[in-house]
């Protein structure tokens, strides 16, 4: 390891000198116009350049770690919130996959720890996170910390074991769906409700009318596949009968108890995790947390984001949705 380390230092110099070397006679000797002073402010923005491109290919070239770490926190969603802020701590779930596949891609990493700290979100999103885990080449030890609920546990189901700590809340195997009915509201605002449609469902759930028995029924009926869905994962994953997941009826669990029902497989911290998962590897593991490379406007946006969250959390509850029924895990 203090090999590599000394390898990846002496390219990412090397990789500067070369660029800081090729920057001089690019900005500063041939020209003749005399700006010498933005000839070196150039030089230096090379020679940056050059360390920052060295590094990497350093990095690359010396790896040294052999587990990948992926972490979701916050409510899970397809985009992230970014229409509007579900939260300050909002991961887009498409981002989590790709860095799951990039560690599955990458020929240094023989193990996934995945830290969970998600009380649930969106159907879809959690599923592809979750299949994105099964799919990978080696042991997926999750572990959670404050709360793994909902869908953070569709997703815990498709890891290999499952870590919580004492008081960590786990469980809420269910699913909601709402809607928000503005009849009442609508009537003594003096608003009526006129119908285009085609398709005697197209207009189920809009909050402007009640809604018809039969309405309910067909939006009932999605709930109930959806948490079908959601028993069988987690039934399959935790080698649990689906009558034993069921009788959770989508209770939350502290630690101990969450144990003692098959939930999670240990009680510990991310150390512990890590120690079980070099003990699968029979490795000395050494960790690399694979974020989501984000640009100057990203970060700017989710700086946004969290402002936006703080001045008016709630909306997106209401909004961040395509449909008249906010359906989430």
């Amino acid at each position: 390891m203090r090999t590599a380390t000394v390898g990846r230092l002496a390219v990412s110099l090397l990789g500067a000198l070369v660029a800081a070397a090729a920057g001089y006679v690019l900005f500063f000797e041939l020209p003749t116009t005399g700006v010498e002073l933005l000839g070196i402010l150039l030089v230096i923005a090379t020679a940056l350049l050059g360390l920052r491109i060295a590094g990497r290919l350093a990095g690359n070239a010396f790896a040294t770690y052999n587990v990948a770490e992926v972490a979701v926190e916050g409510p899970i969603s397809r985009d992230g919130g970014k229409r509007f802020p579900s939260g300050p701590n909002t991961t887009p779930a498409d981002d989590i996959v790709e860095q799951i596949e990039a560690a599955d891609a990458d020929d240094n990493v023989e193990g996934l720890l995945m830290k969970l700290n998600t009380p649930g979100g969106e159907v879809v999103p959690s599923d592809d996170i979750r299949r994105a885990i099964v799919e990978f080449d080696g042991p997926a030890i999750a572990y959670t910390t404050d709360v793994c609920g909902s869908g953070g546990y569709w997703i815990a189901s498709g890891c290999d074991e499952l870590f919580a700590r004492e008081a960590s809340l786990v469980g809420s195997i269910g699913v909601i769906g709402s809607r928000v009915n503005a009849s009442d509201l609508a009537e003594r605002m003096g608003l009526s409700y006129e119908r285009f449609a085609a398709g005697r469902y197209k207009d189920a759930g809009v909050p402007l009318r009640e809604m018809e028995e039969y309405e309910r029924a067909y939006l009932q009926g999605l709930i109930d596949d959806f948490y079908g869905q959601f028993v069988e994962r987690v039934a399959e994953g935790r080698e649990l009968s689906e009558e034993e997941v069921r009788a959770t009826e989508a209770r939350v669990y502290v630690g101990e108890e969450a144990l003692d029902l098959g939930l999670v497989d240990a009680l510990g911290t991310r150390e512990d995790a890590e120690d079980r998962l070099a003990e699968v590897l029979e490795i000395e593991p050494d960790v690399r947390e694979f974020e989501p490379e984000r640009g100057m406007m990203a970060r700017l946006s989710i700086g946004s984001a969290q402002v936006a969250y703080a001045f008016g959390a709630g909306i997106a509850s209401v909004l961040d949705t395509d449909e008249e029924i906010d359906v989430r895990l």
